[in-house]
């Protein structure tokens, strides 16, 4: 397979995330219960809409590049014929959020060519945004027909950030990482949950949080909204047991020293 232009992945990425966006919506609103099985445990839950929504991504970007490979959080893996693009997805990042009406929930899709991010989209339906990227392009959000680029924040003073943090599902390692959480909400601004990766990367992405750290996460968690960050301007650090740090330059160094510190990081 020739090398595919970006922008186009990006484009696709956008078009699909919006369109299932809005489907999940509207799926939202006609049900009252959502949950319907669960998969490593009881706060883990997996809804009938999730599948239902990585069937929709899966058919508009294969029928679009039948050749590609998937890796889908639902469906797992599969190696295309024309396996130097893979698209990766979170039918519905946040899925706790989903299932109890909570905003923080959304559409995450990523081209990856040769194992470079080079296309994303993450889409936010209850907001009606849309963030976006592609390799070399910059980061962008859409809300409700305002376009505009986007940039991080220029804070240099640990004590002044706003920082976002996620949980894993574990209990176990959930207690432990409150336990670093606690060290650290003394020594920043404050800190911020909101109960979805590729959520708050494009956060740090827009400037609406100064950083973002997490361990655990898995590569559809991270793809579309690493590439919206990091083309954004932000500085992004992945290793690989899943732990990421997202944030404006002026932070990076320093904010990484502190999270080793508190024992947040790696």
């Amino acid at each position: 397979m020739n090398a595919p232009d970006a922008q186009a992945l990006g484009a696709l990425c956008s078009a699909t995330a919006r369109e299932v966006g809005g489907h999940l919506l509207q799926w939202r609103r006609d049900r009252e219960s959502v949950a319907s099985d669960t998969k490593t445990g009881p706060t883990d839950v997996v809804t009938a809409a999730d599948r239902e929504a990585e069937e929709l991504i899966r058919d508009r970007l294969l029928s679009a590049y039948p050749g590609a490979g998937w890796w889908g959080e639902e469906s797992g893996r599969a190696v295309g014929t024309g396996a130097d693009l893979e698209w990766v997805v979170d039918p519905i990042d946040g899925t706790v959020n989903f299932l109890y009406g909570l905003p923080g929930w959304a559409v995450s899709i990523a081209a990856v060519w040769r194992g470079e991010v080079v296309g994303a989209a993450v889409m936010v339906p209850s907001s009606a945004t849309l963030f976006s990227a592609s390799r070399g392009q910059g980061s962008w959000s859409d809300e409700e027909g305002t376009r505009r680029r986007l940039r991080p924040t220029d804070c240099a003073d640990l004590t002044q950030a706003l920082v976002a943090t996620g949980f894993a599902y574990d209990a176990s390692v959930r207690s432990k990482q409150g336990m670093a959480v606690g060290r650290l909400v003394g020594r920043v601004r404050d800190i911020r949950r909101a109960g979805a990766a590729a959520v708050d990367l494009c956060s740090v992405a827009a400037g609406r949080v100064d950083a973002y750290f997490e361990k655990g996460l898995q590569p559809w968690d991270m793809a579309a909204g690493g590439l919206i960050a990091r083309e954004a301007g932000a500085v992004v650090s992945e290793r690989p047991d899943g732990s990421v740090v997202a944030s404006g330059p002026a932070l990076a160094g320093q904010l990484e020293q502190l999270l080793t510190e508190v024992g947040a990081w790696p």
